[in-house]
């Protein structure tokens, strides 16, 4: 079992240098020492709703974590909103940052949903589910091959040569599942999309998402294992084909962890920010991490699954 944190790289009005060192720089040397893995959240704008406030820009912050917290296992983007990208310079970036990572980068990617973002980057939100589709088979396309050619209904590209490659492609992560909405700008809806199972299915992992309901990730989790079976292809980061969801996924009180997990599973956050966390403070996640880093020494069972996130307290997940 691993466990990871969202770095705090909120982007607060009245924001100073030292406020966002402490949220980056210190956050990311205690997870080090505890051996928390760092995920950073991405949002180009100030969306309301859910999250309540904008970010600072992923990243560059994954570039500075992964760099003073250098025993982490993995670091990871959770998520990158795809359609607000360029194929050509993500490639570039995921590239650099498998490098300097030593490829502990996990690339996390999603659509989206605050329309602003997309319009002000030059599309609409009604097209983010065909450019993410399109971004990201551009871009392993790029990534794994020399002297790429691409042509998409809303990308294109010819003879391009990303160098250096990395040496193997990084894990892609795929966030959805039914959510509840949330917000006048939200267009969410609490159902699956067949292209979104599609998407989740042809990915490594699958981040979950903490803006449903229990049965709602069950529900997904068990569309998720009969897309895998029936495509004849292994489960996300395993050999097998096992469920990526357990009969009783919910998480017990810290109260009711006892036993100690001694398996060595992967693990994953939710492609969202908990509420409760929403406005937390960098003084809050500080707090937060030193608790859990405690909590985390201690022995722990949880009925958490394969590959599927949950939510500990201020941004702290964990995915057996």
């Amino acid at each position: 079992m691993r466990f990871g944190a969202w770095i705090p790289s909120y982007a607060y009005p009245g924001l100073d240098y030292a406020r966002a060192r402490k949220g980056t720089d210190t956050f990311a040397k205690l997870a080090n020492e505890h051996d928390i893995d760092l995920w950073v959240i991405d949002h180009l704008l100030h969306a309301p709703g859910l999250y309540g406030m904008p970010w600072l820009e992923p990243m560059t912050v994954l570039t500075h974590a992964a760099a003073v917290a250098p025993d982490v296992k993995m670091v990871g983007t959770g998520i990158l909103v795809l359609p607000l990208r360029d194929p050509v310079v993500l490639a570039k970036e995921v590239a650099t940052m498998d490098y300097l990572t030593g490829g502990r980068y996990q690339f996390g990617i999603g659509p989206g949903w605050y329309g602003p973002e997309f319009v002000a980057t030059g599309s609409h939100i009604s097209e983010r589910g065909q450019r993410t589709d399109e971004l990201l088979e551009a871009v392993r396309l790029l990534l794994t091959t020399p002297n790429a050619t691409f042509a998409g209904k809303f990308y294109s590209f010819s003879d391009v040569t990303i160098e250096p490659r990395p040496p193997k492609m990084p894990n892609v992560w795929v966030a959805g599942g039914s959510r509840i909405p949330d917000g006048a700008f939200d267009n969410d809806v609490p159902v699956l999309a067949k292209s979104v199972l599609e998407r989740i299915v042809g990915a490594d992992w699958w981040l979950s998402r903490c803006s449903g309901t229990q049965e709602w990730v069950r529900r997904t989790g068990r569309r998720f294992r009969t897309g895998r079976l029936n495509a004849a292809s292994p489960l996300p980061g395993s050999g097998t084909a096992t469920s990526p969801i357990s009969s009783t996924p919910t998480i017990p009180s810290r109260r009711a962890r006892s036993s100690t997990s001694t398996s060595n599973r992967r693990w994953a956050p939710t492609a969202a920010t908990p509420t409760s966390s929403r406005a937390t403070s960098s003084a809050r996640s500080m707090k937060s991490l030193r608790d859990f880093a405690t909590f985390k020494t201690q022995a722990v069972s949880t009925s958490c699954s394969a590959r599927r996130a949950t939510i500990l307290p201020s941004s702290i997940c964990s995915t057996t």
